[in-house]
């Protein structure tokens, strides 16, 4: 996957695509410290959790900026989350993520909110990343309640 990105970074730099090429090199850079931080190359698993860490950023500046009235810096965050959404793996729909949900409170045998914390690791092991957090939480409290 990162042979990928380093590709895709050249491409941009031929096409003279300013905001891919900044977004790819910013996106390397985070690849890099990680692989400091752990000593070692990483596995394409580990490269998309990189990758979503980025676009969680990404989608979080959006928020900010739409809040504080800068639709300009909004849509540039928003062009940047495009280009990092093409190096993550599909979602999953609602209903395979309920089903996910569903399935893991019955293996669990959970049955109140108390037993939250168990369901969600649960859950985000077998999503893989292919879900936000935050969706998932809110499926499980709804489900638990």
């Amino acid at each position: 996957m990162e042979t990928k990105i380093k590709e895709d970074l050249k491409q941009a730099q031929l096409n003279r695509d300013e905001i891919r090429l900044s977004t790819l090199r910013l996106l390397l850079s985070e690849i890099n410290n990680s692989k400091i931080q752990k000593g070692s190359d990483l596995t394409d698993d580990e490269i998309t959790s990189v990758v979503q860490k980025e676009a969680k950023k990404r989608r979080e500046s959006v928020e900010s900026f739409k809040k504080g009235g800068r639709e300009d810096l909004a849509q540039k965050e928003e062009s940047e989350l495009k280009i990092l959404e093409a190096y993550m793996p599909a979602g999953l729909s609602n209903e395979e993520l309920t089903k996910l949900v569903e399935d893991s409170i019955n293996e669990l045998g959970a049955n109140s909110l108390a037993d939250m914390g168990k369901v969600m690791s649960s859950v985000m092991a077998k999503v893989a990343g292919r879900a936000d957090g935050s969706i998932v939480s809110s499926l499980v409290k709804e489900k638990l309640s």
